[in-house]
């Protein structure tokens, strides 16, 4: 894989025959419009074609999967424009392999909202291990608030990923509740109640594992929560299901703070078959302009990890999306924009934005003026900030990653995460 950085005056004809590709893949390959617009600054990714098949009359998805040895979830991966369906049509061109293959595998799970479209989601899919639908909250009762999870699990069995369930501490008006955390941790029958309702929701939706995500718990119940996981974690261990906590992005032991203090990484490392590090929201909505995960700020939360828990336990959190800030910045007032990485660029283009990479925070930004006069600066992720955090991975032997989330389309990043990394089937 190569990463073109798009110069003025360049096209997109133009730098597919400088790379000898074709410019349609070119196109589907990085997102790009039918137009061919392009950014000054905009990243595409550069990928030579090893094997290809153009489809003829009566051809079929899964024969000519047959045909090459390939499997159905491979060729959706080389060919992101399929969307995850076995529709072809004679004259179609379909990429079989690619001339450079990664040289490693890693395990891929995404988090998506019942209100995914199916299109996206089916698109997405392919390129995760697993899928976590988000997210199974607790009531005041310290039950389950339900979750309409049908379709996702549906297009998940048709796609080969393996479900596994959410839990969270979000109430029904979508906001984390330290008040029932408290609750399920500190009452040992509500708590087995809790689980005996997580196993029968397991079982009746076929759930593959549990994915736990308990966020501002005061830091009293540092025991108590992963008492709680190690409970979880032996009602489903004899199912051979695994259990996974996400952690809080800590770089020491005594953090201070509300949503550290009781993510204890030793204990919590211990108890849970694997955790997610939630590596992003540097940058976030109420917060001052900066990289959503700065690669420094990654490094330093991954240092101190690797020193509590196994490397093999360990999802680093990987973000799918970006922020639009209105200047100036005013603490307690100013509120960003959440963007796709896609519309980023689509911004830049719009507004003639050249864009701008931070070589320390190894990501990318811009600044526009959107009519009334009002500056704005976005900082999103692109094919560089991508590698640079996928590469992590491998560098720390890492068990995987985790992407917050699937909602945004961004063809680009799985041409990344394809040329990087095999994905590990569960």
């Amino acid at each position: 894989m190569e990463i073109h950085v798009v110069q003025a005056g360049e096209t997109l004809y133009g730098i597919a025959g400088r790379y000898g590709m074709d410019p349609v893949l070119l196109r589907e390959l990085n997102g790009v419009p039918e137009d061919g617009v392009l950014a000054v600054g905009q990243t595409l990714v550069i990928r030579p074609v090893g094997t290809f098949h153009i489809v003829q009359a009566g051809d079929t998805l899964s024969g000519i999967s047959r045909q090459y040895g390939q499997s159905l979830r491979r060729l959706y991966r080389n060919n992101y424009s399929l969307g995850g369906q076995a529709v072809i049509r004679p004259g179609q061109m379909l990429v079989i392999d690619w001339q450079d293959q990664p040289s490693a595998s890693t395990h891929t799970n995404g988090y998506a909202y019942p209100f995914i479209t199916r299109a996206l989601l089916s698109a997405e899919l392919p390129y995760m291990s697993f899928l976590t639908p988000f997210t199974y909250g607790i009531n005041a009762s310290g039950g389950l608030l339900p979750l309409s999870d049908a379709m996702l699990l549906e297009e998940a069995r048709r796609l080969g990923t393996t479900p596994l369930m959410h839990l969270s501490t979000l109430t029904e008006t979508d906001n984390f509740s330290s008040e029932r955390a408290v609750q399920v941790l500190t009452d040992l029958p509500l708590q087995e109640a809790l689980i005996d309702q997580i196993a029968a929701v397991i079982a009746e939706k076929g759930y593959q594992g549990l994915d736990v995500d308990f966020e501002y718990i005061p830091g009293a119940q540092r025991e108590a929560y992963a008492a709680f996981i190690r409970r979880l974690r032996e009602r489903l261990s004899p199912m051979g299901l695994p259990v996974i906590v996400a952690l809080a992005p800590k770089t020491r032991a005594g953090q201070p703070g509300l949503l550290y203090e009781a993510h204890d990484y030793a204990l919590l490392g211990e108890a849970a078959d694997f955790v997610l590090l939630m590596t992003y929201e540097w940058g976030y909505t109420a917060g001052p302009p900066m990289a959503v995960a700065p690669l420094p700020n990654v490094r330093q939360v991954l240092d101190y990890a690797v020193t509590e828990i196994p490397r093999q336990k360990i999802y680093l959190g990987i973000p799918n999306y970006g922020y639009d800030w209105p200047l100036p910045f005013r603490q307690g007032e100013t509120r960003a924009r959440s963007i796709s990485n896609q519309e980023a660029v689509e911004m830049a283009v719009r507004y003639g934005a050249e864009i701008q990479y931070d070589q320390t925070a190894q990501s990318p930004w811009f600044s526009y003026a959107a009519p009334g006069g009002v500056s704005h600066v976005v900082w999103f992720e692109d094919a560089r900030s991508m590698t640079a955090k996928l590469r992590l991975i491998e560098e720390y032997g890492l068990y995987g990653a985790g992407y917050w989330n699937l909602m945004r389309p961004w063809p680009q990043g799985w041409a990344v995460l394809n040329a990087l990394y095999d994905i590990a089937e569960a």
